[in-house]
């Protein structure tokens, strides 16, 4: 067996998705058995567990980092237990197959020191949470900076709702978060294309979205010019 094979990560067990046999002991094995496939591609046999030598392992599922983390390190043999998803298309890992004692050994780690590592997680969050606060009043200090005329606290209003996390908005994109004119401009015309014109309601009334863009472009360009001059 070569070096690579020994590396505990490289061993795979499958979890059927239709009926299978163990192709050593000649056992039926049905659907969602849990096989190990050795040899080429085109020749490729399928062993239960206890063929495998795998039997002695226990099932340790996917979900707690630290735990998983700590049990590999510990258990002699780690194996990677995955398992078809017909959504997606692709092998998704469900967890490991590793000694009983090396899960017994990292779950007393785990609770000697689940106060500490909870700390962190909240101090991580909080340092996240205060970056994009950040990012969010400096986005509303470029709206004021640019559009001197919009109304107070509105600024607020447009930074909070571009730079919503996971939105696909324009205040997500790389030339926002580098404050860009161009971006900014395009946050504040949403804004008010939504908040002070009629937009929305041509849209519930089925008017292609492109056809209600055009119907409020000069008021939407208009009231941009007036914040653009105008100051508090």
């Amino acid at each position: 067996m070569s070096e690579k094979q020994n590396k505990p990560y490289e061993l795979t067990v499958f979890i059927t998705s239709s009926a299978s046999k163990c192709d050593e002991c000649g056992a039926e094995l049905g659907k969602g058995a849990w096989i190990t496939l050795r040899g080429k591609e085109e020749e490729r046999k399928a062993a239960c567990l206890s063929c495998a030598d795998l039997d002695h392992l226990v099932f340790l599922p996917s979900g707690d980092t630290a735990l998983t983390r700590r049990s590999r390190k510990y258990s002699k043999l780690a194996v990677v237990v995955l398992k078809w998803s017909r959504a997606r298309k692709h092998y998704e890992r469900q967890g490991l197959l590793v000694e009983n004692e090396a899960i017994e050994r990292a779950e007393i780690e785990c609770r000697a020191d689940a106060g500490q590592r909870e700390s962190r997680r909240a101090q991580a969050a909080g340092r996240r949470a205060e970056l994009d606060q950040g990012y969010v009043a400096s986005f509303a200090g470029r709206v004021r900076e640019l559009f001197p005329g919009c109304p107070i606290g509105r600024e607020k209003v447009i930074a909070e709702h571009a730079c919503r996390k996971y939105s696909g908005r324009v205040g997500r994109s790389a030339a926002a978060k580098e404050l860009d004119e161009n971006a900014v401009r395009l946050a504040v015309a949403a804004h008010i294309r939504h908040q002070e014109t009629d937009y929305d309601e041509l849209l519930l009334a089925d008017l292609d979205r492109s056809e209600a863009r055009a119907n409020v472009r000069v008021q939407v360009a208009d009231l941009m010019e007036k914040w653009q001059a105008t100051g508090p």
